[in-house]
């Protein structure tokens, strides 16, 4: 799993559909063995991206390399799989059978056997598809694409149907695999699993990215903290005042201060007014998600983040 070239290179991807823009001018640079997370809103350009990364759909200007080559010669060579959300099983095979099956289409793969046991599925060999759950027939799509051991490996929303226990198990597998040099690149509505499992986040919104970089460098980019206080009757807009105070929300008996001064919004509640258990908590993933990728977010980032991103790590 060696290579002179970047995993992924991505170069002024545009793709309209009608009217309809879904990628603008899209430009990602992805390097071997790196865990990266491709995060949006609905309709952010993501399944689209990653279609004309896998060379299942053409791009109306820009370019797509993988491993220095195209994606068909990639595709051909077995040097990138993907585990996508639905198609492709047959219900009436069994787990074992349909592996088997798929492993006469590479020219070389790694033991049946071995792609069972690494996706966790290892004792549903003889069950039929068609009897297995939503989460089981993922992992049998992941046991698929482990199957020509290839360098690049492309996940769009892969722990669907999953419980628990079962994501962790798969994450498990995949950090083991990219931990030997494979470079992964997966897509996810679980902001949870971004933050645990990936070096490097990336967002879209409207077909272009908007920011990159560690999840800690992504984080930053939603500063401040907020400070949540029991305040019956609060006045919002004499908190909004304060210094430092963003946004003020009340619900109910509860007021949230979104501020870059959580130190003087807390001593203000603290002495001059009747608050009782206030928290101070830091912004998380989930924060920047909504600042940098939609119109409702709260973004306390300097503007330049959002429409000019550092490419941190590429």
């Amino acid at each position: 799993m060696t290579s002179t070239h970047p995993a992924v290179e991505l170069t002024g991807l545009r793709k309209s559909f009608g009217p309809v823009t879904a990628v603008d001018g899209l430009d990602l640079t992805v390097h071997a063995g790196e865990v990266v997370a491709f995060l949006g809103p609905n309709g952010a350009g993501k399944t689209t991206t990653i279609d004309m990364l896998l060379g299942l759909a053409r791009p109306d200007a820009g370019e797509v390399r993988l491993l220095g080559g195209t994606p068909a010669d990639a595709v051909r060579y077995g040097r990138v799989a993907a585990v996508m959300q639905s198609g492709g099983l047959l219900k009436d095979l069994t787990v074992a059978e349909t592996v088997r099956m798929t492993a006469h289409f590479f020219g070389r793969t790694r033991p049946v056997a071995e792609v069972l046991e690494r996706a966790g599925i290892a004792d549903l060999a003889d069950r039929p598809v068609g009897k297995c759950s939503g989460g089981q027939q993922q992992r049998l799509r992941f046991a698929l694409a482990l199957l020509p051991d290839p360098d690049v490996m492309v996940l769009d929303e892969p722990t669907t149907g999953m419980d628990v226990e079962g994501r962790r198990d798969f994450w498990q597998a995949i950090r083991a695999d990219a931990r030997s040099g494979r470079t992964i690149i997966f897509a996810t509505h679980y902001l949870d699993e971004a933050d645990a499992y990936a070096d490097r986040i990336v967002l879209v919104r409207q077909g272009r990215v908007v920011a990159d970089g560690t999840t800690a460098e992504i984080k930053n980019l939603a500063a401040g903290r907020t400070v949540r206080a029991t305040l019956p009757g609060a006045d919002q807009a004499g908190l909004a005042a304060l210094p430092g105070a963003e946004t003020v929300e009340v619900r109910g008996d509860s007021v949230l201060i979104r501020t870059g001064d959580s130190d003087a919004v807390a001593r203000h509640l603290l002495t001059r007014t009747a608050a009782r258990d206030v928290e101070i908590t830091s912004h998380n993933l989930e924060d920047a998600f909504l600042a940098l990728t939609t119109a409702g977010g709260h973004p306390t980032a300097p503007a330049p983040a959002l429409t000019a991103p550092a490419t941190i790590g590429a």
